[in-house]
């Protein structure tokens, strides 16, 4: 560990008294974290906070709170915790991180904090990197993540980041650290978990330090970034004026620039969501840009929606009154008309509520969106193409179903399945090679 000790003491600088909360789950790798703060603590008198979250989706979420509190106690820590009592977001992941990051901050103001440090170690920046690579994001996105963050009133810090799990691992027995063992993080129906399971150790078969290299691309990434930025705000503010967009100005700007200004638009719309943001929806809306319509708008993950006006273009927040939206589709999505779209590991039905597909026959990554006027669909055993409106029709879905009825299509908005109502001949057979299971309920 003594590369991140060289990291806070030397590099960031941490004070003697200083104040730190440190998000930590209890895991293998935040007991590491902690047992790190107390060395430094003996070394500068440092306060720690031991911030812990029970995200309340396994029955172990109780006692991992106890034995976190039993050792804080201990090691005379300041401990402190939440329950999140229910979850409404659609997407579990990215809701049960803002509510994470609300109470660190809360944290911070009650014990005037200057650092929050998190346990985010040279595997997950690998895993986030190539996770954003293999969908797409923003250039910044692509970076994974910084070691230092600069927030209004404090650092966000990831000390670890120069370690593998396995070296963190190695750390706490060396020490006889205690720690709990999260038995989510073994399910094959998380993305990040199948990367860590089956990319992962390919890389680290190649090159046992390759966390390191990614660490240095991502540093290089984000040195670029900031250089950028710099261009990106010199013609910002005379292309966009009180967050609405100048488009006969914008469109004389070079290409490159005009992308990275809607990257820096969605930034700072999306600043606590940024993981919603793909280069997918940067290109909807520079297609909406360029294109001939003079009113007209496209949907945006979280209800948002950009708007073109004439020469004006905007984000906005969709009213509770939704007839279009188009989302992406990860490993769960809950749609407007009320149902759930959620990618299993499992299921033996073999329903119109439950789809199967393969990567050799549609294009990754997927879309639920609204009907479309002219949309047509090959039928499972049709032989043949059918439109989706007779296809409501002969299903006698009531017109005011049907324009919020999800259809989900591939990147190539080829129609892979109306849910509930009809499969495509992309459908497999429960007993074929498939890579995902969709449930629609």
């Amino acid at each position: 560990m003594e590369k991140a000790i060289h990291f806070l003491m030397d590099e960031i600088g941490l004070e003697e008294n200083a104040v730190v909360v440190a998000g930590i789950s209890g895991g293998p790798d935040s007991m590491a974290l902690l047992h790190l703060l107390q060395r430094i603590r003996k070394k500068k008198n440092i306060k720690i906070i031991c911030a812990h979250v029970n995200h309340n989706v396994r029955k172990e979420s109780m006692d991992e709170k106890v034995f976190l509190e039993n050792y804080c106690y201990d090691k005379n820590i300041v401990f402190e915790s939440m329950m999140i009592e229910k979850y409404s977001d659609d997407n579990f992941h990215n809701e049960a991180r803002n509510i994470r990051y609300q109470y660190f901050d809360s944290l911070i103001k009650k014990y005037d904090a200057k650092y929050l440090m998190t346990a985010h170690h040279g595997d997950d920046l690998v895993e986030t990197i190539l996770m954003r690579l293999s969908r797409g994001s923003t250039l910044k996105g692509y970076s994974g993540f910084s070691k230092v963050v600069q927030h209004n009133s404090y650092l966000l810090v990831r000390p670890l980041v120069y370690y593998t799990k396995e070296q963190l691992e190695s750390y706490d027995k060396r020490y006889n650290i205690p720690y709990v063992i999260d038995s989510s993080n073994e399910k094959g129906t998380y993305t990040r978990n199948r990367y860590r399971k089956v990319v992962l150790p390919f890389l680290k078969k190649e090159d046992p330090k390759v966390h390191l290299k990614y660490l240095k691309f991502s540093e290089s990434l984000l040195e670029s970034v900031v250089f950028i930025q710099k261009k990106v705000y010199e013609v910002l503010d005379q292309v966009y004026k009180d967050d609405v967009l100048q488009l006969d100005a914008y469109l004389q700007l070079d290409p490159f620039l005009q992308k990275q200004i809607i990257h820096s638009i969605l930034e700072k719309f999306y600043s606590d969501d940024l993981t919603l943001i793909n280069d997918r929806h940067v290109q909807l809306i520079l297609n909406l840009i360029h294109s001939k319509k003079k009113n007209s708008s496209i949907y945006l993950p979280n209800n948002i929606k950009f708007i073109k006006e004439y020469n004006h273009g905007y984000l906005a927040i969709e009213s509770e009154n939704i007839d279009r939206y188009e989302i992406e589709l990860f490993e769960y999505a809950y749609l407007p008309n009320k149902h759930h779209l959620e990618v299993v590991h499992e299921e033996d039905s073999n329903s119109n509520f439950v789809c199967r597909l393969s990567k050799e026959n549609v294009t990754f990554p997927l879309y639920v969106r609204t009907r479309k006027f002219g949309d047509v669909m090959e039928v499972k055993g049709l032989h043949g193409k059918k439109k989706v409106k007779d296809i409501f029709i002969d299903s006698k879905i009531p017109i005011r179903e049907r324009e919020l009825w999800p259809v989900v299509v591939d990147s190539k908005d080829q129609i892979v399945w109306l849910p509930g109502l009809k499969k495509s001949k992309f459908d497999v057979p429960k007993s074929g090679k498939y890579d995902i299971i969709i449930k629609y309920y």
